[in-house]
């Protein structure tokens, strides 16, 4: 079905053990606490019984600029036109996902739905995945002018004349849910904004409510700032803790519309390799020691990959592998989560 190989565990590259006694470690020099999440303790829900930290896997369909090579910023105009190495690496990291007992939870272009073969994607729902709404040309939620939009409309302009900057948001929310029904026959689970937010949804209540007319009831939206530049030994021991720090802002709540917000965890696939050059093994040390805290904290953690990325720089599917034993190695205190699972949790009743 794919030309992807499996591979052996990576904790037994990276010592789990050692990871935890250092992110504990880490937790206490920065003086986290107990995350706390709509007044409740991490380790309690609010019927009064031991909850698990929730882990997500989530993959954003669409292409990324820079990859496989450097120059190919031709992608920025064609998010959705998905080559065949991101389409097999999208499946493939769905079936391991689903191997080690979790679903992976997707979000996708709506111009994906162009493409003439979606078979590959119709695979991903029918084992169990959800596909959530990743606006059809990979818009900014926040734009105010139509040159912010995105490169297609600035290149040409024509495509949306006419429009106010709000309307073409709206259609392009609109146009990817229609096509999801048309050609894979499901409605989108939830909505994730093109880009982060390191404020979220906060100062514009009008996208907020935006969302909630098209139906949806969470958003994924925001991205909490972290350090990423490394220059030494010293800095990357700092930016391993930064991130680890900012677990405590990337856990759910509420938006005052009534929205529910589930922030995406650093650090980011696309943020670590193509904004700061990272290597692999940085890479997942510093998932590692995220998720590990996570679990630690029974807290909430969102995974932020983009196949278009990883397919090149980790294409044994070693991130994935290693979030996966993570979860399977703590099965009294973390459990796989797609966000529609979080939101749930989120919006219990006390």
């Amino acid at each position: 079905m794919n030309n992807f190989s499996s591979t052996t565990s990576v904790t037994s590259v990276i010592d789990r053990r050692k990871w935890l006694r250092q992110t504990a470690g880490l937790a206490a020099m920065l003086g986290l606490s107990r995350v706390t999440a709509l007044g409740a303790r991490p380790d309690e829900s609010k019927d009064g019984s031991v909850q698990r930290a929730m882990i997500a896997i989530t993959l954003d369909l669409e292409m990324s600029a820079q990859y496989p090579t450097k120059d190919q910023v031709h992608w920025n105009f064609e998010k959705g036109n998905l080559n065949e190495e991101t389409k097999r690496y999208a499946v493939e990291a769905a079936r391991r996902v689903k191997q080690a007992g979790g679903t992976l939870h997707f979000f996708v272009v709506g111009r994906v739905f162009e493409q003439e073969n979606i078979d590959w994607l119709r695979e991903i729902v029918a084992a169990g995945h959800p596909v959530g709404n990743h606006t059809y040309d990979h818009v900014n939620v926040k734009a105010q002018q139509p040159e912010d939009l995105q490169f297609r409309f600035r290149r040409a302009p024509w495509l949306i004349e006419g429009r106010t900057t709000h309307d073409v948001i709206v259609e392009n929310i609109r146009l990817t849910t229609e096509a999801m029904k048309n050609r894979i026959d499901v409605s989108p689970a939830g909505f994730r904004t093109p880009g982060g937010f390191n404020n979220g949804l906060h100062d514009v209540p009008e996208i907020q409510q935006l969302l909630i007319d098209q139906g949806f009831r969470w958003v994924s939206s925001l991205y909490p700032s972290h350090r990423a530049a490394i220059t030494d030994d010293a800095t990357w021991n700092e930016v391993r803790a930064d991130i680890v720090a900012q677990q405590q802002a990337s856990q759910p709540f509420v938006y005052p519309s009534g929205l529910i917000e589930i922030p995406m965890s650093p650090i980011s696939d696309v943020t670590a390799f193509r904004a700061h050059q990272w290597k692999l093994d940085q890479f997942l040390e510093a998932i590692q020691a995220a998720v590990s805290w996570t679990i630690e904290h029974r807290a909430t953690f969102d995974f932020l990959a983009h196949p278009s990325c990883l397919y090149v720089t980790d294409p044994e599917f070693r991130t994935i592998d290693l979030i996966c034993d993570l979860v399977n190695k703590s099965p009294d205190k973390a459990e796989f989560a797609d966000l529609d699972h979080i939101a749930d949790r989120v919006a219990k009743p006390k």
